[in-house]
């Protein structure tokens, strides 16, 4: 399994701990133990990657839930390819998973998790959590852009302009796929005069402020950063076409389902 014994080093962590804001974040924290355990249920049966941080957030790796165990509450995820990245978990007293669920992120806290042989391999046991953090905010409708004609977005840096994929995009902000080295795109970062192609509605220029930014992993397993960003005072207008894109795209999708297309 694919893994990188190194997060970007920056000032800040570039996992987003959100489960660790209570004040903002406590309205999504789960804490009944069965609503607990059908989260962690279906991240094991749908198999989600899961990004294991420690190390302050310094050190992570690409694991999964492998058994969820409701009578002893325990939890088996599966072991690392890296021995020296296992056993450097191994010896950490917390250990924050985050995941993506049916496009809700997921987050927990374990403090620590313990090597064991699982089915005769190796593999990592933990205890059920305290609480779940299951963010999910519907404050606009988020569209997963098409994947044959994806969007792209163009960030100026210093060392020039950077051209991203669109993920998602909503009337509040976009999610985009950065490679997973990128060093300067943590949490709370501004960027301005960010310009996002939509077709048929034009070039829209706008600022933006990453919100959160995780590794995730894609099909052929290759790690890379999402970076949830939101969007620093957008005008009405170019909301408007933002709208009127996600609407059309949404429509098309539909019509395609159905046969129409």
């Amino acid at each position: 399994m694919p893994e990188n014994e190194q997060a970007p080093d920056t000032e800040k962590p570039t996992s987003p701990f959100d489960l660790e804001d209570s004040d903002l974040y406590s309205k999504y924290l789960l804490f009944s133990r069965g609503e607990m355990l059908f989260v962690l249920r279906a991240l094991q049966q749908k198999g989600c990657m899961i990004t294991a941080h420690f190390d302050h957030g310094k050190s992570f790796f690409l694991t999964s839930l492998i058994d969820v165990d409701g009578d002893e509450d325990q939890l088996i995820f599966d072991y690392g390819s890296n021995e020296e990245m296992n056993r450097k978990v191994a010896g950490a007293d917390k250990v924050i998973f985050t995941s993506s669920l049916d496009k809700v992120k997921v987050q927990f806290t374990l403090p620590g998790i313990t090597p064991i042989t699982h089915e005769q391999r190796p593999a990592f046991s933990g205890n059920l959590p305290e609480s779940i953090l299951r963010l999910q905010r519907r404050e606009y409708y988020r569209l997963s852009t098409p994947v044959a004609n994806p969007l792209k977005c163009f960030v100026p840096l210093a060392d020039g302009i950077l051209e991203t994929t669109v993920l998602d995009i909503s009337g509040g902000g976009i999610g985009l796929m950065l490679p997973a080295d990128r060093k300067d795109f943590a949490a709370d970062s501004a960027f301005a005069n960010c310009k996002l192609e939509l077709p048929e509605e034009g070039t829209i220029v706008f600022n933006m402020i990453v919100r959160n930014a995780f590794f995730q992993s894609n099909k052929t397993g290759n790690s890379y950063l999402r970076a949830g960003c939101e969007f620093d005072n957008l005008s009405g207008a170019k909301l408007a076409a933002i709208q009127r894109y996600i609407t059309r795209i949404e429509r098309e999708r539909k019509a395609r389902e159905s046969g129409m297309l």
